[in-house]
């Protein structure tokens, strides 16, 4: 996961490629800390082991 929307580039150039990785959560440092753990717990709760690999997503959910 990374707080920084811009440090995502190299992820989006790998999933763009078809190269392997791991999911990539990229968190706006202007939201609440309380509401990034909220979602983080429901990805780790409801997600599966490996539904976000090769996929770079965005926080909040909402």
């Amino acid at each position: 996961m990374t707080r920084q929307f811009w440090s995502g580039r190299r992820e989006h150039k790998r999933a763009s490629a078809g190269k392997a990785m791991p999911g990539v959560f990229e968190v706006s440092r202007e939201l609440p800390l309380g509401a990034v753990i909220e979602d983080i717990l429901l990805l780790a709760e409801c997600g599966l082991e490996d539904e976000w690999e090769g996929q770079v997503r965005y926080l909040p959910l909402r």
